[in-house]
């Protein structure tokens, strides 16, 4: 295995299901640290197609969605959304969650993205609600910054 592939092997996962963000990022390495490296990870990001972000945030599973009740979420995945409780929805939630994630989505045509590990449900679904106003550029870049922090904290861990 190449350091190349070895490199977005080891990073691929930090961005969901997006191994180009690693493989963007090595054409800046080396890097000094783990600061660094995330740093060329989101410049990576920013610096992509709109299409290329949008792919980005449409690879992250909808929150207690059904690949979350199906057991198809990644492991990080699954452990950030048990983390906000997630994975213990009543039933009159977890209809909430489902109807929250069909309005964003529609308005969207993305799924509503955020940092799980940062808040609990009540605190996802008031976000989730004010940011169904927001237009959609603006909820792109909003979504990438959630993105940038998940990222942050998978990287955390893993070190």
């Amino acid at each position: 295995m190449s350091e190349r592939d070895a490199f977005v092997a080891r990073n691929g996962g930090l961005f969901e299901h997006s191994p180009w963000v690693a493989e963007a990022a090595w054409e800046e390495a080396p890097f000094a640290d783990d600061e660094a490296l995330l740093a060329a990870m989101v410049s990576a990001v920013e610096r992509a197609p709109r299409e290329r972000q949008v792919a980005l945030i449409r690879a992250h599973p909808d929150l207690a969605g059904r690949a979350a009740i199906a057991g198809e979420l990644t492991d990080e995945s699954a452990r950030e959304q048990a983390a906000a409780g997630l994975d213990r929805l009543t039933a009159e939630e977890y209809a909430e969650f489902t109807r929250t994630n069909a309005a964003y989505r529609e308005r969207h045509g993305f799924p509503f993205v955020i940092c799980a590990r940062e808040h609990d449900k009540a605190s996802i679904l008031a976000a989730a609600a004010e940011r169904l106003d927001h237009d959609t550029d603006t909820e792109v870049e909003v979504a990438l910054a959630e993105i940038a922090k998940i990222a942050r904290l998978r990287l955390e861990e893993r070190s």
